[in-house]
C-alpha cells in the first residue's frame, strides 16, 4: 500500500511527465508548421514568378498560368488557416484542401513540361518541392487524425 506522500511524489511526476510531454508535442507541432508555413508561401512566391513569365506569352500559356497560380498560391493560404484552426477537425481540413491544392498544383506543372511550354529542367525545383509539400501535408493530416 502506498502512502499517502509517495502517492501525491508518483502522481506529481506523472503529471510533470505529462505536461513536459505535451509542451513538447505543441511546440513540436508550433516548429512543423512554420517550416510548413514557410515552405509553402516560398513555393508560392516562386509559382507567382514563373506565372508572370508564362503570362508573357500568349495563348495556352497564359490560360496554364491562370490555373497554376490559382492552386499554388492557394497551398499556403489553406496552411495559414489551418494554423488559426478553431478545432481539430477545422486544422485536418484546412490541410487536407492544401494537400488537395497542392496535387493540382503538381499537375499543372507536369502539364508544362509534357506540353513543352516549359522545360523538365526549368521545373526539377518546383516539381521536387511540390511532392515534398504533398508528403508532408499528408504526414501532418495523419498525425493529426490520431
Amino acid at each position: 500500500m502506498l502512502s499517502w506522500i509517495e502517492f501525491k511524489l508518483k502522481s506529481l511526476k506523472f503529471k510533470h511527465f505529462f505536461l513536459l510531454n505535451f509542451t513538447f508535442y505543441f511546440l513540436f507541432l508550433g516548429l512543423m508548421n512554420q517550416d510548413i508555413t514557410e515552405r509553402t508561401f516560398d513555393f508560392a512566391v516562386r509559382i507567382v514568378k514563373l506565372c508572370q513569365s508564362l503570362e508573357e506569352k500568349p495563348g495556352v500559356p497564359r490560360t496554364l498560368a491562370k490555373q497554376l497560380l490559382r492552386s499554388g498560391t492557394s497551398i499556403g493560404a489553406n496552411v495559414e488557416e489551418a494554423r488559426a484552426g478553431q478545432s481539430k477537425a477545422d486544422f485536418i481540413n484546412k490541410n487536407a484542401i492544401a494537400l488537395k491544392e497542392a496535387r493540382e498544383t503538381q499537375y499543372w506543372l507536369r502539364l508544362l513540361v509534357a506540353t513543352e511550354i516549359v522545360s523538365q529542367h526549368d521545373l526539377n525545383k518546383l516539381l521536387q518541392e511540390s511532392e515534398e509539400l504533398k508528403r508532408i501535408l499528408g504526414a501532418i493530416i495523419v498525425k493529426s487524425k490520431r
